[in-house]
């Protein structure tokens, strides 16, 4: 009998306008209903995947940053958290920018979670339209959209909490620079792809390495004592695949 839910946000559960359907809320009210408890488990920082949990009235963790970290939507009270240390997080930032990627270091896990980034490259247009996407989610009112410019990353970093670090563009220039970080970081870190081929857009999160989706919905399983066959997940992309092979049912 299924007694967890994990469905992905963004090409599983929400529509191409970002919107969850109606057959997709009354699916979850129903599961809520026989007892199932209900979350998400996605890329997106807290931040972003808060505004979808407040509108579903979820009362499970959320399972965000990829799994690093698990945080109630309504009270904000963090389940779980993995960060980055400082010296892999200056390392990363590193290797991306000899390759010319633009970091966005999220920090600032047990608030409301920050956005950090030191510059922003004029080829760079899937980044600009994510820095625009997040003012038009949360507002343009200065913070509200808890993006931060900051004169240079590595200068900054040993004075927060970072829970990934990520980096975001065409599919091919994406592809390039996974493999060096592959080469450059190995097992020291958990390197993830989101690839969007109709947009040409990948991103890639770069996380603690006991970190992802899989990490996440066994840690959630763990405190309320269920089992694999008693997990159901939902998901559709590369960043998915490890919650897909540690539930008991898993649908693409």
């Amino acid at each position: 009998m299924i007694k967890l839910l994990a469905l992905d946000l963004d090409g599983t559960l929400l529509d191409s306008t970002g919107q969850v359907p109606e057959a997709n809320r009354r699916a979850i009210r129903d599961a809520e209903a026989a007892g199932v408890l209900v979350t998400i488990a996605t890329g997106r920082r807290f931040r972003d995947a808060r505004p979808v949990g407040l509108d579903l009235e979820l009362n499970a963790p959320l399972i965000t940053h990829n799994g690093a970290l698990l945080k109630f939507a309504q009270s904000q009270e963090t389940v779980a958290c993995s960060l980055l240390t400082t010296a892999l997080a200056r390392g990363i930032v590193r290797v991306g920018k000899d390759y010319g990627g633009d970091a966005l270091v999220s920090t600032d896990p047990h608030g409301d979670g920050t956005l950090l980034y030191d510059r922003v490259s004029e080829h760079n247009i899937p980044l600009k339209k994510y820095l625009r996407w997040s003012e038009t989610l949360h507002g343009v009112e200065i913070g509200r959209a808890g993006v931060a410019h900051v004169p240079r990353l590595e200068d900054v970093l040993a004075d927060h909490e970072i829970v990934h670090i990520s980096f975001s563009g065409t599919c091919n220039a994406m592809s390039a620079m996974l493999s060096m970080l592959h080469s450059e970081l190995g097992k020291t870190v958990t390197i993830l792809e989101t690839v969007y081929p109709r947009m040409d857009f990948t991103l890639i999160d770069i996380l603690p390495p006991d970190s992802s989706k899989g990490h996440g919905v066994n840690k959630l399983a763990e405190l309320h004592g269920l089992t694999a066959d008693e997990i159901m997940v939902c998901g559709d992309n590369f960043n998915d695949l490890e919650m897909l092979r540690v539930a008991g049912t898993a649908v693409v």
